[in-house]
């Protein structure tokens, strides 16, 4: 049995669960969230503590019962605090704004990369270099932010690039030249 499954989840003040079949519907102060539970995987909400079980022991249900009760917990911190990924942008010339709600990046290209963000993630710029992506759902805003990363991931000779704040880039040494 998974020890993370078997812990219990509490939903602080302010958040509500509604259990429908096997969905469950997660509601805060910002926002909503659902989530499809596995047939395997049964859920149970006593006085505002959400316990999970698995219906039958199996390899299947024994891989789903941590992985849910970490998703569900995921939606509870979602709604309650969000989430935010921090990326800065190293590089001379190598800058961010945000037009739209599109974010516009020059990093060395010959053009502007704009990158549209999906329903549910807000960005903020600071300092032209710094990029804050908020949102309710982890996946998407770690998703987001490994996609605005990819396009120009940083480099290890001279560390220019995009790269996740207080992320270590083990640099290289040169080539030496006779």
């Amino acid at each position: 049995m998974s020890r993370i499954g078997k812990k219990s989840i509490i939903l602080p003040p302010g958040i509500q669960s509604k259990i429908k079949e096997s969905t469950i519907t997660i509601t805060g102060p910002k926002g909503k969230l659902s989530y499809d539970l596995p047939n395997t995987i049964h859920i149970e909400n006593n006085n505002n503590k959400l316990q999970l079980s698995p219906i039958k022991i199996n390899k299947e249900s024994k891989a789903l019962y941590g992985l849910s009760r970490t998703l569900i917990n995921n939606m509870v911190i979602g709604v309650s605090k969000g989430f935010e990924k921090k990326l800065e942008i190293r590089g001379v010339g190598y800058r961010c704004q945000i037009n739209k709600n599109h974010l516009i990046l020059n990093i060395g290209y010959s053009h502007p990369v704009i990158i549209k963000p999906p329903e549910g993630i807000s960005i903020k710029v600071e300092d032209n270099i710094h990029i804050i992506i908020e949102g309710i759902d982890k996946e998407k805003v770690g998703q987001f932010a490994a996609k605005i990363r990819s396009t120009r991931p940083p480099e290890p000779y001279k560390e220019k690039g995009i790269r996740y704040s207080g992320e270590i880039i083990r640099t290289k040494v040169g080539k030496a030249g006779k």
